[in-house]
């Protein structure tokens, strides 16, 4: 794809990212802020999401744009980081207009984080409100052990201790006047892999960890229906500055959702929360196939800098 161009997501004008972090905790919010608003769609392709506002997202819906979107840690508790972020945006005058008051549109995802470190912090009022705080004075393009990535770990099918340690993607394209950035937090049940060369880069680790072990496999050796160790979910966001109504964005984060199928295996279990927002900021016309396609791609990108990357004792990020 030579006329793809790889940009950083701070040259794109439409949305911030805000991150606070807590490493000692192994927890952490991700706040995405509209400047000017966006239409928001949703793809949910796991068995367990622990959310709030995802119905802003639906076409049966008010057509009322977005103002944030919340990528956390913290399981169902950190559902609490989204409050935060309301308040951030009130104080700020940011929100729908009810005559009474400004209601600021926020939706949330989280991931299970709970088993890493501490499972007694959680994202919470404070740590949405810092986000939030971050979001609007910039734009922060880490990737790695920060923001919803503190927690996130990968291939844990048989428990933490053969699990590996993820973190926070980020990837950014852009192709004539089309921009598109995705965020995610791989959080897999499964393991990742690079759809280029289909290596496993990412997972469960073999008994004695020297190596990986392949979670399909063990998977199929227990055909008895069971409860699969449930601290997973990969929670991601699509970001463009094409122009679509619900319907359309709905189908952009749709097609999205063929990242997670070529990087995580197994994926969208009933142990996972897996889901995708799919936001627009309707600056330019493009055609809906391309962008989905696109979207799927700039995704994937983002999913593999997880899995390619490996951390310090210390929680360093590097390659």
């Amino acid at each position: 794809m030579n006329n793809i161009k790889e940009i950083s997501i701070q040259t794109i004008k439409g949305f911030n990212i805000g991150n606070v972090s807590d490493t000692n905790a192994g927890t952490g919010t991700t706040v995405i802020y509209f400047p000017n608003g966006a239409t928001c769609g949703i793809d949910v392709s796991g068995g367990g999401p622990a959310s709030s506002e995802n119905l802003l997202a639906s076409p049966l819906t008010n057509n009322l744009p977005l103002n944030a979107i919340v990528l956390s840690g913290g399981s169902a508790y950190g559902l609490a980081a989204s409050q935060g972020v309301r308040e951030c945006l009130e104080k700020n005058n940011i929100g729908y207009d009810t005559g009474f008051a400004k209601v600021a549109l926020v939706a949330q995802s989280c991931l299970y984080d709970l088993s890493y470190r501490s499972a007694a912090i959680r994202p919470d009022y404070d740590m949405g409100y810092q986000a939030c705080l971050k979001a609007l004075q910039c734009s922060d393009d880490s990737c790695g052990n920060v923001g919803a990535g503190c927690g996130a770990t990968v291939g844990k099918l048989c428990g933490m201790q053969r699990s590996m340690k993820s973190g926070l993607g980020i990837h950014a394209i852009q192709i004539g006047d089309l921009t598109i950035a995705a965020i995610v937090a791989v959080n897999a049940l499964g393991d990742i892999f690079d759809p280029s060369n289909g290596q496993k880069i990412a997972g469960l680790l073999s008994e004695d960890l020297s190596g990986f072990a392949d979670s399909m496999d063990i998977m199929c050796q227990s055909m008895i229906p069971h409860d699969y160790f449930t601290g997973n979910t990969t929670i991601g966001a699509l970001i463009t500055n094409a122009s679509f109504d619900k319907a359309g964005i709905n189908k952009v984060s749709a097609m999205t959702r063929n990242a997670y199928a070529r990087c995580i295996n197994p994926v969208g279990t009933t142990a996972d929360g897996d889901t995708i927002y799919a936001a627009c900021t309707n600056e330019v016309q493009a055609d809906i196939n391309v962008v989905g396609t696109l979207a799927a791609y700039t995704m994937q990108q983002a999913i593999l800098k997880c899995g390619y990357h490996r951390y310090t004792k210390e929680d360093s990020y590097e390659i």
